[in-house]
């Protein structure tokens, strides 16, 4: 029996919730979409077969869960479930980032616990959506927002995920510059992706390209243009494609042609 959704107060009860959406059709197209084979990036990862708005709403009825509930979703071995707990820090981070809680203390205090504990459950966040749905809304946000923790300090958090010896980890020291990119700053962009620019991975590529697209697109194209100069000829195919995505066609036949 489906509970509901409107007493989804521990962890236990949440899953047991999601258990009851699962679709068995959609989990088998969801585990070719994410890449689940034997030595593929996602391998082994399981999937209930719950859309990403059905997650959603799910969340909506269990915001208010303590971190050590949260947790226990982060931990399961449902790729939705850890969905719906990094979804909750999303929601938990903006509800202390309002006009009027921007500058307050206890605020402050609570959006850095949320971004540490976050950070310490990197590793749960372990396909790329996870990554992308979350980092930038948490992390990135973070970056440009009061803090207990300095800048210099900030950076070295950034830092120590870009050296990472873990796939998901690098991917969010990428991602997450989306959130300094909408505030119009470029600068954490262009650090990791010319530290990425070499990265084995193509995951890595696309995450080079899709930021520096964005900082095209939000900062100034100038700017992008001004990496491409630099590093067009040396950027894997992939990087370079999305990057240049919203250039247009002739300039972009121009900086392939590189």
């Amino acid at each position: 029996m489906a509970h509901n959704e409107k007493e989804l107060g521990t962890a236990e009860q949440v899953i047991a919730h999601m258990e009851s959406l699962a679709d068995e059709q959609q989990a088998r197209h969801l585990m070719r979409f994410f890449k689940t084979g034997k030595g593929d990036y996602g391998d082994g990862d399981r999937f209930l077969g719950i859309k990403v708005p059905e997650t959603r709403r799910v969340v909506a009825h269990c915001k208010q869960l303590p971190l050590n509930e949260v947790e226990m979703l982060l931990v399961s071995p449902w790729h939705e479930v850890r969905l719906c707990g990094l979804l909750v820090l999303v929601a938990q981070f903006e509800a202390q980032k309002t006009k009027r809680l921007i500058n307050d203390e206890k605020a402050i205090a609570q959006r850095d616990a949320i971004v540490e504990f976050y950070l310490s459950h990197a590793r749960c966040a372990n396909n790329w959506d996870l990554v992308d749905l979350s980092v930038y809304k948490i992390v990135g946000e973070w970056i440009m927002l009061p803090s207990n923790y300095s800048d210099n300090k900030k950076l070295a958090v950034l830092d120590s995920l870009a050296s990472s010896d873990n796939l998901w980890e690098q991917r969010m020291s990428m991602v997450c510059t989306l959130g300094p990119l909408k505030h119009g700053d470029p600068q954490f962009t262009l650090r990791y992706a010319e530290r990425h620019l070499y990265h084995p991975h193509d995951l890595m590529h696309k995450a080079v390209g899709w930021m520096l697209r964005e900082m095209g697109k939000r900062v100034s194209l100038d700017v992008l243009r001004d990496f491409l100069h630099t590093h067009a000829q040396e950027m894997p195919r992939t990087a370079l494609r999305y990057a240049i995505e919203h250039l247009s066609e002739d300039e972009r036949k121009q900086w392939m042609e590189k």
